[in-house]
This record gives C-alpha cells, sequence and structure tokens, in this order.
C-alpha cells in the first residue's frame, strides 16, 4: 500500500498533466488551448509519462476523461517508445498493467478497452513472454468482471497483431510472434470461447463474444467454428435486440472469409441454409416498421450474396432463394436506409452474369433485374408532404435533400446495371410506361403552378435520364416514342429540371435522329427564361451536350446561335456562361476556313467589347472577379476552335488571336496585383499555344515580352506557367522551328530563371509556394529539352540551392515538383541519359546519348549541393513532408546513392546523428548506418530506398505524429459507460 506522502508525490507530478488537459475541455481562448495541446503532446512523447500515466490510472481524483487520455497515452508509449525501457523492468511493467486492468474491470468501457489494447502491444513485444493467454486468464478471469476483461482482450489482440507493422520490431521477431500469439493459441481461444458460451443465456446474447468470433475468424479454421457450438450462438444471437450488431458484423466476417467459394464449398453448404432462416424477418421488420434491424438483415443478405456471386452465377436456380432475399430488403425498405447495401452485390452480380459463360444464370434473373428496376423508379420518387406543401420537401434539412439527391445518382447506377442485364429497350419502357400512366390519368388536371403527384412523373424522367448513358444512338423503339412525350410534359420546376437534364443526355442519340432535333433544342432554349436557376443550370449543360453531339447539324446556323448566346449570356451565372460558350464554340470550330476568322469575330468581339468595358469601371473586387470570368469564356472559344491548319498557311483563328492581343496585354498591366485576372489572361495565352501551336511562331516576341514583364512586376507563378507551354512546344528544331528560335526561348527561360532567383531570394519560400511550385515544373522541361544548356549553365547552383530551400516548405504540389526535378536532374549525372521528346511517328521517346562534361557538371554539383539536399530530403521524410511525397523524395535519395554512394552515405550518417537525444535508440541507429553500409559494399543500392523509407516512417510515427487521445478532448467530452 503506497504511503499518503507517495500518493502526493505522485499527484504533484501529474498535476500540470490535470491542468492541461483541464484547459483543452474547458471555454478558454484557442491561445490557451493550443499551448495546452502543445505541452500533452509533448507529455506523450517523455519518459516521465510511463510512470505519469500509471499514477493518473490509479489516481482517485482524476477524471474519467483524464484517465482514458492516460490510457491512451500508454498504449503510445508501449507502441513506440518500448525502447525507453530497461529490460529488466519488463516484467514489472506487465504485473503493474495485469493489475490496472483489473482494476477497471467493470469500466468506464473506453478505460478498460485502451488498457487491454496496452496488454496486447505488450504481449507482442515482450519476446520472452510466452504463456500469455494462460497468464491474462489466470490474472483476470475469476468473475464475470474479469471474463468481461478477458473476452476484451481476446477481442483486440487479433487486430493489434495485425497492425503490428507499426511496432519496432524486425519482420521476422513480428512474424515468430504472430505465430506464438495467433496460430498455436486459435484452438485455445476456441474451447476458451465455447466454454463461456455455455455458461449462461446471457452469455449467449453477450455482444463480446460475438466480437471475440470476428476478431479470431482469420485466426482458427472457419470450419471449425462454423460446425462447432458457436455457429448456434452466432445465430441465437442474431435473433437479439442485444446481440443483434455484434452477431450480424460476426456473420458478415464468416462470409468474407469464404469468398474463395471453391476453397469453403463444405462450409457455405453449411451457411447457406442457417442463413435462410433469417428471411421471415425481412417481413417481420417491414410490418413492425423496425428500419434499423431491417437495416442489419439487408446486410447480412448482401454481404452472403458478395461473398458467393460467382455460385449464383453458377448455380442459378439453387442459388435464386438469396438472390430473392436481397431483392425482397429493397422492396421492403420504405426508409431507403438500408438498399445501399445492396448495390454492390447487384453490380457484382451483373459483372458475371453478362459474360457469355453465364447466359443460363442471366436468363434466370431477368425477372428479378426487371423487378428491381420497378422498386428502384419507386425508391427515386421525392417525398410527398402531408400537407401539400411543395415549396419544401425535407422541412428545411438541406442535408437530408443533399443525401436524397446523392442517394438517387446510386439507384442510378443500379439502373444502369439492370439495363446491361435484361436491355435498355425493356427498361425505356418500364420509364415510358410510368410517364405515359401519369399523363393519362392527371395530365388533364395540370396546370401552370398545378401539377398533382409530380413526384410520379419526375422520378421515371430522372430514370431515363440515368439510364442515357448505356442507351445506344441507334435505339429505334423507346426513344421515338418516349422524346416527343418529354418536350410536353407540363410545367413544373422540378420535373421541368429533370426533362431538360434528360434530354441533354440523349443528344447522341438526337444526332443520328435530326427530325427531332428542333422540338428538343426550342424545349431547352425556352428554359433558359425559367424563373428556377436549377432550371436555367440544366438548359445550359443540356445546351453545351446538343452543341458539342450535333454540331455538324447545327453549324449552318451560326448567326442565329450566336444571336441566342448573345442575349442571353450576361443573365447566366458563370457556370453555365462557360457551358453555353462551349458549346457555341463547338459549332464555331465546324464553321469553313474561309469564314472561320469572320465567325469567330462575330462570337468573340462582345465579350471582348464588354471586357474592355468592365475593365474601365472595376473599382471592386465583384467587378475584377467578374472580369476574369470573361476573360474565361475567350479561352474557351480558343480551346475549342482548333480546326487543322497546314503550317506553311496562315491560321485564321491565330490572326484574330493577335488582333486581341492587345487587350488581353493591356487588361493584364491594369490588373496586375489582382491574382485572378493575372491568372485567367495567363491561361488564355498558354492555351493559344497550345492549340495553335507551330502557327503562334508570330506571336512568340510580343508573348515573352509580356510574360517576363508580368513575371517580375507581379512574381506571380502563372507567368511561368504559361512560358512552359512556349518551352514545350517550340523546343525541337524542325522545318518550321529554327535553332535560332530555340536558343532564344533558353535564353528567354534563364531570364525567368533570374527572376525567380530573385524573389526567393528576397521573399521566404513559404510566401511563394505556388511560384516555385510552376517554377520547378518549367525547369524540368527544360532539362528535358536543353539539358546540355541548362546543366552547365552558371545558374544551375543556384536553381539547386533554390530546390533545397525549397524543401522546406509544408505544401504538397511544390514539394513534389521540386523532387520532380532534382530526380530529372540527378538522372542526367549516370551514363545514360533519360529519354526526351516523343516521337509520334513510331510512338518512343528519342534517346540521346549523355556527354562527359554533362555527367561531371552534375556529380560537381552534387558535391557542392548534396548534403543539403540529403538533409533537407531525410528530414523532410522524417518530420514535415506530406505522404504523397515521399516516393519522390527516396527516389531522390537512391539517385544520388547510385552517383555517389559512399559520400552521399556520410551525408545519412551526419543527418542520423543530429536527431534530438532520445528519439531512436542507439542500437537502432547504428543498425540502420551498418546496414546501409552494407548494401553498398555489396552493389545492392535500391534496397537502400527502402530502409530509408523504413527508417524515417518508424521515427515519425514515434516522435512527429500526433498520438491518440487529444483529439477527442478537443472536439467533445466521451460519453462513459460501465
Amino acid at each position: 500500500m503506497a504511503t499518503a506522502a507517495t500518493m502526493n508525490g505522485a499527484q504533484q507530478a501529474f498535476a500540470p498533466v490535470l491542468s492541461a488537459l483541464a484547459t483543452m475541455s474547458s471555454n478558454v481562448d484557442r491561445s490557451q488551448k493550443s499551448q495546452a495541446h502543445t505541452y500533452l503532446e509533448q507529455f506523450q512523447k517523455s519518459s516521465e509519462a510511463w510512470t505519469s500515466t500509471f499514477a493518473i490510472l490509479q489516481s482517485y481524483d482524476a477524471t474519467d476523461e483524464a484517465k482514458l487520455f492516460a490510457a491512451t497515452t500508454l498504449k503510445g508509449k508501449i507502441v513506440f517508445d518500448f525502447h525507453q525501457l530497461p529490460r529488466e523492468s519488463l516484467p514489472q511493467l506487465r504485473d503493474t498493467l495485469l493489475s490496472v486492468v483489473a482494476t477497471y474491470a467493470k469500466g468506464p468501457k473506453p478505460i478498460r478497452t485502451q488498457l487491454c489494447v496496452c496488454l496486447a502491444n505488450l504481449a507482442i513485444l515482450m519476446l520472452d513472454w510466452k504463456e500469455v493467454l494462460q497468464t491474462v486468464v489466470s490474472a483476470l478471469g475469476s468473475d464475470q468482471a474479469g471474463i468481461s476483461c478477458v473476452l476484451e482482450f481476446l477481442h483486440v489482440l487479433p487486430e493489434e497483431v495485425t497492425e503490428g507493422r507499426k511496432i519496432n520490431l524486425a519482420e521476422d521477431e513480428l512474424q515468430k510472434r504472430q505465430v506464438e500469439l495467433l496460430e498455436e493459441n486459435g484452438q485455445h481461444v476456441l474451447r476458451l470461447l465455447v466454454q463461456y458460451a455455455s455458461s449462461s443465456p446471457e452469455a449467449q446474447k453477450n455482444p463480446q463474444l460475438m466480437e471475440c468470433i470476428t476478431s479470431w475468424i482469420r485466426e482458427v479454421p472457419l470450419n471449425d467454428i462454423v460446425n462447432s457450438p458457436l455457429m448456434d450462438v452466432v445465430m441465437t444471437a442474431v435473433q437479439s435486440e442485444t446481440s443483434f450488431d455484434a452477431a450480424v458484423e460476426t456473420l458478415c466476417a464468416v462470409f468474407k472469409e469464404t469468398r474463395e467459394v471453391d476453397e469453403n464449398m463444405d462450409t457455405i453448404k453449411v451457411l447457406f441454409p442457417r442463413l435462410a432462416q433469417l428471411k421471415p424477418r425481412i417481413q417481420a421488420c417491414a410490418d413492425e416498421e423496425d428500419w434499423e434491424t431491417l437495416k442489419g438483415v439487408t446486410r447480412v443478405f448482401a454481404e452472403a450474396g458478395e461473398a458467393w456471386v460467382i455460385l449464383i452465377a453458377r448455380q442459378p436456380v439453387d442459388f435464386r432463394p438469396l438472390v430473392e432475399s436481397v431483392l425482397e430488403c429493397c422492396l421492403r425498405d420504405k426508409d431507403r436506409e438500408a438498399l445501399h447495401q445492396t448495390f454492390n452485390f447487384w453490380y457484382e452480380l451483373k459483372q458475371y452474369i453478362t459474360l457469355e459463360r453465364y447466359m443460363e444464370a442471366r436468363l434466370q434473373y431477368v425477372d428479378v433485374y426487371s423487378a428491381l428496376v420497378d422498386i428502384m423508379i419507386r425508391h427515386l420518387q421525392y417525398p410527398k408532404p402531408e400537407d401539400g406543401n411543395d415549396a419544401d420537401l425535407f422541412d428545411g434539412d438541406r442535408e437530408a435533400e443533399d443525401r436524397f439527391r446523392e442517394f438517387r445518382h446510386q439507384l442510378g447506377d443500379v439502373l444502369k446495371d439492370c439495363c446491361e442485364v435484361i436491355g435498355v429497350t425493356e427498361c425505356l419502357q418500364k420509364s415510358y410506361v410510368l410517364i405515359e400512366k401519369w399523363v393519362s390519368q392527371y395530365g388533364s388536371q395540370a396546370s401552370a403552378g398545378n401539377v398533382p403527384n409530380w413526384q410520379e412523373l419526375e422520378a421515371p424522367l430522372f430514370s431515363m435520364r440515368a439510364m442515357g448513358r448505356q442507351v445506344p444512338p441507334d435505339e429505334n423503339i423507346m426513344l421515338p416514342r418516349l422524346i416527343p412525350l418529354i418536350v410536353q410534359i407540363p410545367e413544373q420546376e422540378k420535373v421541368r429540371f429533370q426533362a431538360v437534364m434528360a434530354l441533354g443526355r440523349y443528344t447522341e442519340w438526337t444526332a443520328q435522329h435530326p427530325d427531332t432535333l428542333q422540338d428538343q433544342l426550342n424545349f431547352i432554349m425556352g428554359a433558359f427564361q425559367h424563373p428556377s436557376k436549377e432550371v436555367v443550370r440544366a438548359a445550359a449543360l443540356s445546351f453545351k451536350f446538343f452543341c458539342n453531339d450535333c454540331a455538324d447539324l447545327l453549324k449552318g446556323y451560326m448567326p442565329q446561335i450566336q444571336q441566342f448566346y448573345e442575349a442571353n449570356l450576361e443573365a447566366l451565372p458563370s457556370t453555365s456562361q462557360e457551358e453555353t460558350t462551349e458549346g457555341v464554340a463547338s459549332v464555331l470550330a465546324k464553321q469553313p476556313l474561309e469564314t472561320l476568322y469572320q465567325s469567330m469575330k462575330l462570337c468573340c468581339d462582345p465579350i471582348v467589347k464588354r471586357l474592355m468595358s468592365m475593365a474601365n469601371a472595376a473599382t471592386d473586387k465583384e467587378q475584377k472577379l467578374a472580369i476574369a470570368d470573361h476573360l474565361n469564356l475567350l479561352t474557351i472559344f480558343i480551346q475549342w476552335v482548333t480546326p487543322y491548319v497546314e503550317p506553311s498557311k496562315d491560321h485564321p483563328a491565330v490572326k484574330y488571336c493577335g488582333e486581341i492581343f492587345g487587350t488581353l496585354a493591356t487588361i493584364c498591366e491594369a490588373f496586375i496585383d489582382f491574382v485572378p485576372i493575372v491568372e485567367r489572361v495567363c491561361r488564355c495565352w498558354r492555351y493559344i499555344v497550345l492549340s495553335y501551336r507551330i502557327h503562334t511562331a508570330p506571336l512568340l516576341p510580343q508573348l515573352a515580352e509580356k510574360l517576363s514583364a508580368g513575371f517580375t512586376a507581379s512574381r506571380q507563378g502563372c507567368f511561368l506557367w504559361a512560358t512552359d507551354s512556349i518551352v514545350r512546344e517550340f523546343s525541337d528544331v524542325s522545318d518550321y522551328v529554327s535553332r535560332e528560335t530555340t536558343d532564344q526561348i533558353y535564353v528567354f527561360y534563364e531570364s525567368q530563371a533570374t527572376t525567380f532567383l530573385r524573389a526567393l531570394n528576397d521573399l521566404p519560400p513559404e510566401d511563394l509556394p505556388d511560384v516555385i511550385e510552376d517554377f520547378f515544373r518549367l525547369s524540368t522541361d527544360v532539362l528535358l529539352y536543353h539539358p546540355n544548356k541548362i546543366v552547365a549553365s552558371s545558374l544551375m547552383s543556384s536553381i539547386l540551392s533554390a530546390a533545397s530551400t525549397a524543401l522546406t516548405l509544408l505544401k504538397e504540389e511544390p514539394l513534389i515538383a521540386t523532387l520532380h526535378f532534382l530526380r530529372d536532374f540527378l538522372a542526367y549525372g549516370s551514363d545514360e541519359a533519360p529519354p526526351s521528346g516523343f516521337d509520334p511517328n513510331d510512338g518512343t521517346y528519342k534517346l540521346q546519348a549523355n556527354p562527359p562534361q554533362v555527367r561531371d557538371t552534375v556529380r560537381k554539383l552534387i558535391v557542392d549541393e548534396g548534403e543539403n539536399i540529403v538533409q533537407r530530403c531525410m528530414t523532410g521524410m522524417m518530420y514535415t513532408f506530406p505522404q504523397d511525397c515521399f516516393p519522390d523524395a527516396s527516389g531522390v535519395l537512391l539517385a544520388m546513392f547510385q552517383l555517389m554512394p559512399r559520400e552521399v552515405g556520410q551525408w545519412v550518417a551526419k543527418t542520423v546523428q543530429m536527431l534530438p537525444q532520445g528519439s531512436i535508440a542507439p542500437q537502432e541507429q547504428e543498425r540502420l548506418l551498418r546496414n546501409i553500409q552494407q548494401r553498398i559494399d555489396s552493389g545492392e543500392i535500391r534496397k537502400v530506398r527502402t530502409l530509408l523509407q523504413d527508417f524515417t516512417n518508424s521515427y515519425r510515427r514515434r516522435n512527429v505524429a500526433p498520438r491518440e487521445g487529444l483529439g477527442r478532448l478537443e472536439a467533445t467530452k466521451f460519453r462513459f459507460s460501465g
């Protein structure tokens, strides 16, 4: 028994922790919470936490939240900081932990669970502890509360062993421990669970028992479980309200383990009849409106169907009851909360039965999928308010409305699956019958603002829209009847929206049936005047699809389309303006070359005129953003209007671009400090080069001038982004690009690089992340097309230094751009240069020799800058890099090892030696450096990459990554139960 003085001393030691925890849970300001958070993170990684956590757990004064934090911290100590403990102290740690677990046997449950996780991880790491199960059962299993602890431990042990890669054990040690803890104990655990289950009727309904069975399913031969008394226990538990959820998890886990059906046929033959016992519950749940239970029952049938889908395809008659059960779940789910669990099953089954070899199964299930179409369309219906008020169908719950809309698109995917099984004509016929039924029943009653039971009309329209992708353009049975029906539907906002969207899905069909084009286009263009913004947006989107797919039919109507465009453009929201513009541009692209210039002026001049007017009047942010949006409309025309013109002839679109270039430059200079406008101008210039390629050569001098001046004035990366398009397009000498031009482009790059380096010298990299990204993407392309020049450049040392500086950033995109540049640069230090320049004639990249002077220059630059780069890559992987940067960072280190293995090995050693004392065990540091040296000596350089990745990942998990427990305190107080 501890003395009062000892208890007081321990309490004083962890008092700051309790104070910080109280701050985290209180209503103090953010700065105080941030300080408390930082303190607790440091505490979790300190050596003192070993004793303080036990003191908190054994304290009478600490709150349950503090004790949960202590238990969570203890788990982190065991997993990440085990090296801090002397080996001789481990038995005492185990005994103390067992004692504490016993103290919390009756709860609170979250603390008990976390302590059992601690015990499981300790069992993994204590390699000398062989009789783990016997020790735990002996120490904890003497009464009912203790049995709960044993069950909790058995539940978490397989999960923690499976997650054991985060534990700092060698691979062979971890595999051996897995055998000792799981494989060798499987039958023992099975006997324990059977023994417990037979102890009382209450035990059979204990969710903890189900959780244990679920955890050990992969560790014990499945046949042993299915043929043991435990299977009866599971089927009993699934009928009990207390254990239903846990039993559902167990059944689903069992089904997943039988996915290899040929290896598990005996097990499936036992499970299938037991599964049939659950079918009556489907109807019972629907009758009682017990939607939560129906959700679990549906999941059981759907998971079984997914696991045995190949058997269903092979033996459709034998397994039809299972498919019918899944279908009935869909039918009975009036609450629409369960059937989403069946969607993947219907997809997987469709994938099999649409194969030629399973044609018999397809014929067997045609009626099932036909019924499924009816069910899905019924579920598509919007709710019908009891008070008849259509203004708010979800009682103001916008989240519920968004979920329903997303859910409808998932239903649409199921309808697509049905199309593949039973054919699009039959599916479309179901939509047609429902639309026609509504027209005959309610059509005469419909009037403006009063469309009775519109939900029954809107749902089949949505279904038709959803199935559009599956319908071939030559469908000639249902669409000739459906399309004329749709353009006559009555006026109701959601119905009109759905009709307009549905027509937009069938524009490829319309292109082959021009007799229907006029009525559809009139219907859609008329929707531009609709009072509903949703309908107008739908009209713009469908108009785009019509123009895209029917451009050949519409090319003779360019003047009328342009008039419609000019008359409606300003009233549209920004996205709809872009969609409508894209539609007009696709028709413009079909104009003859001899009239293209005039047609382009007809469409674009009003936009340019409007731009100048807006630019002269713009003073506030909203007005400037409107200019940026209008600039994008010009870019859309340039992206879409790209007819082929022989390189030797003038391009009419480039002629027009030359006319508006001055306007774009003026706007750019006038708003050089407003990023959205500058970016849109650069985007427009970039697409001029990308769209018209070699034809833009006459514009290059003034374009280069404006890009250089703009970057100098604004230091915005978009000017480098636009520069990159020029580098890529004009860097290959050909009949139309002279050596003089390519040389001038490289000089242009060096000018931009000089400006960038000055900017990086004046400002910290944190202020220039986008500029850094664009610069290194540009430099990567220059390295590809002008390797000899850039490697030998006097700027190269400064560029590498800038790359090293850029590696201190925390943002992913500039880091990846920088790492890609470094990897490409280092490749030029090898004997073979990377391939460059794609040859479209033979579909390969051009190979080129790597001159010795290039190799030597790269190696010399590595000697000068390499140590910094190694340190930045290593520390980034250990501390700051986002996860997606790891492959490229380790790739840079590997490339450096391949060029200069011994020097880079020394730089890695220096970096590791700089790590804070206590952050890694000395033996771990020695093991890493020894293994690296062994790989260098044996010439297995590529294996060094794996060593560095494993080391930095392990270091980061232990010392940098936040540990569990703090997020819960910030979010909300945890609710405890015994």
